[in-house]
């Protein structure tokens, strides 16, 4: 579970599921023509002060990012949850509703929550195609008018619940693994100051746009570029954790068709699967697709040219953050840079962060050799972040294998194998002074 999910205890939301379940069984009372019992007001009473005062300075709906709603929109996702949680709930409200589809109607939320004509107006509005409730991704809507059915998010659910967390399938994007942080991510201050800002843009667009009258500048987009293994996905990864969303890399490869018409079927379908949900989107190496234009020589060159437009359209007009990444931001047409709204360089780390890199990346539990320098380790290759945690596993199983502590000859090992793979043949010189421990038999047929 997300770390949001473990910092709130779920007793207030407990207490929103009981008052739904209470205010359930008061209408079912009213709709059998009899007034609700004493025992049963008294139940209600006291369940509305205890959701009253969870929902004050440490609401229980920050765990989706919800506590700033005004009173209504809470109660609405109260309604719409509960019986998505709570079996009682589901079965009051199967009693309540008879043959109704999946969801709860906005009239049925009316008679439940008992809203006078202007709480129904608030309602109607949270709902609405841009209303904060849908906007937020918070629930699914569907229909029009007093018969527009709330369904739960599929993403929203396990936040709340504890339940496993399913996540969607999407056209054209796999799903990223990673519960990464800031301490895994080591990068220059001002890189890290561009991302914190980048997380500021996502998370107060709204407050901008809805309450200053700000105008939506979609996205955000931000160009993540830099070397292989410099710590662009990572920084997605770092990103989506602290937002509670999931990160999807799309694959381009999948979505361009050479067939007219099948690349704009295959970005619609990618995007109608993402609106509304808590989705962060990877775009890799999109210097392939946004080079440099050349002179249009054929048809296939137009269109080629209309598929990259298209693309930063849907992306622009898209309401969430998109991350598109390159190795090489020069290819990449200066037309196209211009509608970035952030544009992240990571460098090659430098020697004192390739040492906190060394140090994060050795296994922690593993034994450390006494000749484990890391200070020589870092100061002698310069590799990048994905190629320093490739050689310290490498190393690592050198040393389960050899049933010793990791030393310097395991680490120059690693170092050693990840040159050759990267060069097709490493140079000797290229260890410096970690050259004295390479085993011998890895020397063989090196260049000097």
């Amino acid at each position: 579970m997300h770390a949001l999910a473990e910092r709130f205890t779920p007793a207030g939301l407990d207490r929103e599921w009981q008052r739904i379940e209470v205010l359930a069984k008061c209408l079912l009372e009213a709709r059998a023509g009899k007034e609700p019992g004493a025992e049963l007001l008294a139940r209600l009473t006291q369940v509305q002060q205890l959701v009253q005062h969870h929902r004050g300075e440490q609401s229980p709906w920050e765990i989706i990012g919800a506590q700033d709603l005004p009173g209504l929109a809470l109660d609405i996702l109260a309604a719409v949850y509960a019986p998505a949680i709570r079996p009682e709930a589901a079965l009051l409200f199967a009693e309540l509703q008879p043959g109704q589809e999946a969801g709860q109607s906005l009239a049925f939320l009316h008679s439940l929550l008992g809203c006078d004509d202007q709480e129904y107006l608030l309602a109607s509005r949270l709902v609405a195609a841009n209303g904060e409730l849908t906007r937020r991704g918070l629930v699914q809507v569907r229909g029009e008018g007093p018969m527009t059915r709330l369904i739960p998010q599929p993403s929203v659910v396990p936040l709340i619940s504890g339940l496993p967390r399913q996540r969607p399938s999407i056209p054209g994007a796999v799903a990223v693994d990673g519960d990464m942080d800031w301490d895994d991510l080591i990068i220059p201050p001002p890189q890290r100051t561009l991302l914190e800002e980048f997380l500021l843009w996502i998370r107060h667009e709204s407050r901008v746009v809805e309450e200053w009258g700000g105008r939506s500048a979609g996205g955000p987009i931000a160009l993540f570029s830099g070397p292989s293994g410099t710590g662009k996905t990572l920084a997605a990864s770092v990103i989506a954790n602290q937002l509670g969303w999931d990160l999807y890399r799309a694959d381009l490869g999948a979505l361009i068709s050479k067939y007219i018409g099948e690349t704009e079927k295959n970005l619609s379908a990618l995007f109608d699967a993402v609106r509304g949900r808590r989705v962060l989107l990877q775009f890799d190496e999109v210097d392939a697709l946004m080079g440099k234009r050349g002179d249009i020589k054929d048809a296939r060159d137009r269109y080629a040219n209309m598929e990259v437009s298209h693309l930063l359209s849907r992306i622009e007009v898209h309401r969430g953050p998109c991350i598109l990444t390159t190795n090489l931001r020069k290819q990449i047409d200066p037309a196209f840079q211009r509608r970035f709204h952030f544009v992240v360089t990571f460098p090659r780390p430098e020697e004192q962060e390739r040492r906190r890199l060394w140090e994060r990346l050795i296994p922690p539990l593993a034994p450390r050799a006494p000749d484990l320098d890391l200070r020589l380790v870092a100061g002698s290759v310069p590799l990048t972040g994905g190629e320093i945690r490739n050689a310290a596993t490498h190393a690592a199983v050198l040393a389960s294998a050899e049933g010793c502590a990791i030393g310097m000859r395991q680490v120059t090992s690693g170092i050693w194998r990840v040159l050759q793979k990267g060069e097709g043949q490493a140079r000797l010189n290229q260890l410096r002074r970690l050259g004295d421990f390479l085993p011998v038999e890895l020397m063989q047929g090196a260049a000097p």
